[in-house]
């Protein structure tokens, strides 16, 4: 392929820088029960495309009901695009396949893995975290929130109460950041496909690619954005994306940036926490300057190396004034977090290695005090129902430093495996 086509095809499979727009729209929506019922009037309602991007999209009734809905919209002619990823849906890729593409859905798999050898290729330990939806560039659904139903968790079968977990619905500007967003997830995908056919058929033809090049030719306005007033109301927001190329560090830089500049509380709830030096000392320097900093974090533990890598650091966290909650009636699954009055993210991204620097991650950051008062009053409600974690932290000993050593290790190992070096 001619390096002009690479340049371009990587323009386009590019996500945008992230800016604060204002003329936002945003509804706070709890679980799968509030998303998936606006998600399908979304798609039912669109009349030229529909996108969408997730880490799991599985078969039970919720995501039936949203399969059911892509389906129809394929189905009366509107382009529909959906991309998942590899490893989150592997079980369920058949399915949906035999589901998707015969109404003519464009299904695109990040990194598949349905054969051996994939496994062993660079990169497989990267994943397309992201849950998104976007439906004619006017209303975009950003979260934490799989494509799944809330009392189904794949590990532990079905529960009686739904996992507790956010995402957003988006009206206005900043839809067309994730519309851009979710077809360069699709996009990456889909060259990658297209540039596996052209190697087992380079002997005959470049058609796979040049096709590829031809729908990406038709596509590519997608990436650029419109010009809006930043000063614009009713709400300013900034959709952030964590990637591989440009963009690494912004969701955590925006926390740690929005964590330093606090100046009455600090609420993050999140199920996997095991930050790196930056972020805890963000932490804990606001802790120490009198900012009232709260955690809550997994009481109901799923992946017991995710358990004992948060428990790891509690003592340190603790030590230093921050408050711990343990979330028990139900799985935790939100990634979101609140700072003073006027700032909040809804996303996908954990505060862990993996959603830190490696997987491909989308958060909403909103600059709004009704927005964040809305926010507040559902993480005060999740911890009234949460056990602090109390008594007196341990400072030392060597029990303690060996299970961080072990922890960080390990880190540290994974990252190295995954292609990414430097301290964590």
């Amino acid at each position: 392929m001619a390096s002009g086509d690479l340049k371009r095809l990587r323009a386009w499979a590019s996500v945008p820088e992230p800016e604060f727009l204002g003329g936002n729209q945003i509804d706070l929506l709890q679980g799968g029960d509030e998303l998936f019922p606006r998600m399908c009037q979304a798609i039912d309602a669109a009349q030229r495309e529909v996108w969408l991007a997730t880490y799991i999209f599985h078969t039970d009734a919720a995501a039936h009901a949203v399969q059911a809905a892509l389906v129809a919209a394929a189905e009366r002619g509107v382009a529909v695009h959906v991309v998942v990823d590899g490893f989150g849906s592997l079980a369920t890729l058949a399915a949906l396949r035999s589901a998707l593409q015969p109404a003519g859905v464009k299904l695109e798999v990040f990194r598949p893995l349905e054969r051996w050898y994939a496994w062993l290729q660079p990169g497989q330990l990267r994943r397309l975290h992201q849950k998104l939806c976007v439906c004619d560039d006017t209303v975009a659904f950003v979260g934490g929130i799989n494509v799944i139903d809330d009392r189904h968790d794949l590990n532990h079968g079905w529960v009686d109460e739904p996992r507790l977990d956010f995402a957003v619905a988006v009206h206005g500007p900043l839809a067309q950041s994730v519309h851009a967003t979710v077809r360069a997830m699709w996009a990456r995908a889909h060259l990658v496909r297209a540039w596996r056919q052209e190697v087992r058929a380079v002997s005959r033809s470049r058609r796979p690619v040049k096709a590829s090049l031809k729908l990406l030719g038709q596509l590519r306005g997608a990436v650029a954005q419109p010009g809006a007033d930043a000063n614009a109301q009713p709400v300013q927001a900034a959709f952030l994306v964590r990637d591989n190329l440009s963009q690494r560090r912004a969701i955590e830089r925006s926390y740690v940036q929005a964590i330093r500049q606090a100046r009455t509380r600090v609420d993050i709830a999140v199920p996997y926490f095991y930050p790196g030096r930056n972020f805890r000392r963000a932490l804990t320097g606001a802790a120490q300057r009198g900012v009232r900093v709260r955690l809550l974090l997994q009481g109901k533990v799923d992946y017991r190396i995710a358990g004992l890598a948060a428990r790891a650091v509690y003592d340190e966290m603790r030590a230093r004034g921050v408050h711990i909650y343990e979330y028990t009636p139900a799985f935790l699954h939100a990634k979101v977090a609140l700072v003073d009055d006027h700032w909040a993210t809804v996303g996908s991204s954990n505060i862990d290695p993996l959603s830190l620097l490696l997987n491909l991650e989308a958060n909403v950051v909103v600059r709004d005090a009704p927005f964040t008062a809305a926010l507040a009053g559902r993480f005060e409600a999740a911890l009234a129902v949460s056990q602090e974690v109390l008594g007196p932290p341990v400072r030392g000993g060597w029990r303690g430093w060996l299970m961080r050593a072990a922890v960080a290790w390990v880190a540290t190992v994974y990252l190295r495996i995954a292609g990414i070096t430097g301290r964590y």
